[in-house]
């Protein structure tokens, strides 16, 4: 085959440093929009980007000349940079290290889609910390609670 074809869907979701409540409501659509001009700035195509005050979370289309670990280097460099010229309220932004990434088969994406755009109603009944656990749990992905929240 002379090309690369891929057709990979990703959930990926990471929070802001120590889960701290930041991100202002009212700057979360520019943000979103932000992070969506980074990933479509490195080849990939952002489906939906959401989250609340202290995390992110984003489906997109990864690209075969992509790794996720190189998207989130940049999505995280790149917006903190940006958040900190934005508003003096994120002079002392920083993401969490680290992040979680799920593949997401295409009959699932728009059940994701859906999850996420409704991410506000979500987490008045679960906390974004049970609401991992849970997708580690049902991924099945080995985890150390000592060294996940740090």
């Amino acid at each position: 085959m002379s090309q690369s074809l891929t057709q990979i869907y990703t959930h990926i979701i990471f929070s802001t440093k120590n889960r701290e409540e930041i991100l202002c409501h009212k700057d979360l659509q520019e943000i979103h929009a932000y992070i969506g001009g980074i990933i479509n700035n490195n080849n990939c195509h952002p489906i939906i980007i959401g989250g609340t005050s202290n995390h992110i979370h984003i489906l997109c289309k990864i690209s075969s000349t992509v790794s996720v670990a190189m998207l989130l280097q940049e999505i995280k460099r790149s917006s903190s940079k940006w958040l900190k010229h934005k508003s003096s309220a994120y002079k002392d932004f920083a993401w969490q290290n680290g992040y979680a990434a799920f593949s997401v088969s295409q009959s699932k994406v728009e059940v994701v889609r859906n999850y996420i755009a409704n991410q506000e109603a979500h987490h008045h009944k679960q906390t974004f910390k049970e609401e991992l656990i849970q997708f580690l749990d049902n991924y099945q992905v080995e985890y150390d609670p000592k060294y996940l929240w740090t």
